[in-house]
């Protein structure tokens, strides 16, 4: 028997190859699916079962791809309908893989057909539970997501308390947990930077695991400090639900060099958006007009979700030299498979075109103090709320909102005001100016955000750790 965890780290997700004399099973898997079928081949093995622990909101699977390549029966728990071929899976249902065997445990509460799967070694011995949004490593699974519930998240979180007592803390200590996610994710509040562990040591450690919690306790622990989800998760669990464009079609059309002159044309036909995944420095730098940074080095993919509302939106791409199929491989794992190309030859190409260029003034914090002396206008903190209320720089000019919410908060800010903008360390600040100033505003950048801001003698609020903010 042979388990490999594929960990995709900008998703915080954890893809899984299960292999027993010859047959393999693969858990949750990426959309980019060659790799495994890959693998398999290498190891002289046949793809039998893809097993999805739940329609996953947070990233497109690569199940219906898998499926079409290898004629492998694709398995989620029971209640799952979608309008492609599966095996609805009945509770305890039992499949048979090589030498060792995956039994279906219904754990509804993350979503209504979220199920783990228990795989019994070659002795008949529990070994290992892959437990997808059920239970994670110091959290469990966020109860709002299930697509058009009549139940309320209360509902659901009580359901969830009944799958963890029922199905889960039953089994022995020492059963191995594979989640599906790990820190960084946001299908849960407090997840662990560890992506394995043993279910004896979460019976110890995970709040949610207590013996001692009535149902009551755990459905407001549960629920106590969940933001709204990105508004992408819906929108993929739909799409993985109902089926979507081949993955190599997507990659086909996204990895396409155009030269400055197409880039611009298609730009102003189409009314695609320019992407810029290149660093923050850069992108201030020069740019090109109206073009909108996300960073391909940071938590690109999350981000491109909570901000660009239209997953339809035809995107045209600038990035950094060799860097275009991977960008067009992450935009298609959280469902925006409609970018149309890239500038060939990059921002340089643009440049030597004779195209116009933009830049956005980035200053340092002690620059930043100085201009605040002369009275600078309006200092703007896009960091999350919780970081914002464990400390922030005081006075009247300081306004706040988290960048996830900048399309709801655009009348919450003036156009006749410059906006020195900053998050903790530079990243999201320029992913917010550009999309501030793509909308007109004036924006400034403070390089290296709060965390450089701290070290200056400004006013800031008493520090409070984030573990006991309520």
């Amino acid at each position: 028997m042979k388990i490999e965890q594929i960990y995709t780290g900008c998703l915080a997700q954890g893809a899984y190859y299960i292999e027993s004399n010859g047959e393999v099973a693969i858990v949750d898997p990426l959309r980019e699916t060659q790799q495994y079928v890959d693998k398999a081949k290498k190891e002289h093995a046949k793809i039998k079962y893809i097993f999805e622990t739940h329609f996953h909101a947070d990233f497109v699977s690569g199940h219906v791809d898998l499926a079409k390549k290898t004629g492998a029966t694709i398995i989620y728990g029971p209640g799952a309908k979608t309008n492609y071929d599966i095996h609805e899976a009945k509770d305890n249902e039992v499949f048979k893989l090589g030498d060792v065997r995956i039994k279906v445990l219904h754990t509804p509460g993350h979503t209504l057909e979220s199920s783990t799967f228990l795989l019994f070694d070659e002795q008949g011995k529990e070994h290992a539970i892959f437990s997808g949004d059920t239970l994670f490593l110091g959290d469990v699974g966020r109860p709002d997501l299930a697509i058009k519930s009549d139940l309320t998240k209360e509902d659901l979180a009580g359901m969830l308390f009944d799958s963890l007592r029922t199905k889960i803390m039953p089994l022995p200590d020492d059963v191995i947990v594979y989640p599906a996610h790990g820190a960084g994710s946001a299908c849960g509040k407090n997840l662990s930077k560890e992506t394995v562990g043993i279910l004896g040591e979460q019976k110890k450690t995970n709040y949610a695991l207590r013996a001692d919690m009535t149902r009551e306790e755990f459905i407001d622990e549960v629920l106590n400090g969940i933001l709204p989800p990105p508004q992408y998760f819906a929108k993929n669990a739909m799409m993985n639900k109902s089926g979507y464009d081949e993955f190599e079609t997507v990659l086909k059309k996204g990895d396409t060099p155009l030269d400055p002159e197409i880039f611009e044309a298609i730009a102003n036909q189409e009314g695609a958006l320019v992407l810029d995944v290149r660093s923050e420095k850069e992108f201030v730098q020069a740019h090109i007009p109206n073009a909108i940074s996300i960073g391909l080095h940071g938590s690109f993919a999350p981000w491109v979700g909570a901000l660009i509302t239209d997953l339809k939106q035809p995107i045209l791409l600038v990035t950094p030299e060799g860097k275009e199929k991977e960008t067009v491989t992450r935009l298609s794992r959280v469902g925006y498979d409609n970018t149309l190309g890239y500038l060939d030859g990059g921002i340089q190409a643009w440049i030597n075109a004779g195209k116009d260029i933009e830049h956005i003034e980035s200053i340092s914090a002690n620059a930043y103090v100085e201009r605040i002396k002369h009275g600078a206008d309006y200092t703007l903190d896009v960091r999350k709320d919780g970081e914002y209320q464990s400390e922030h720089l005081k006075g009247k000019h300081v306004q706040h909102f988290a960048l996830d919410f900048i399309n709801d908060n655009m009348s919450a800010i003036d156009k006749d005001k410059t906006y020195y903008v900053h998050c903790a360390g530079g990243y999201r600040s320029v992913i917010a100016a550009s999309i501030l100033k793509a909308r007109g505003f004036d924006v400034i950048d403070i390089a290296g955000g709060f965390d450089a801001l701290k070290k200056t003698n400004l006013p800031k609020t008493n520090y409070v750790c984030p573990s006991t903010l309520e």
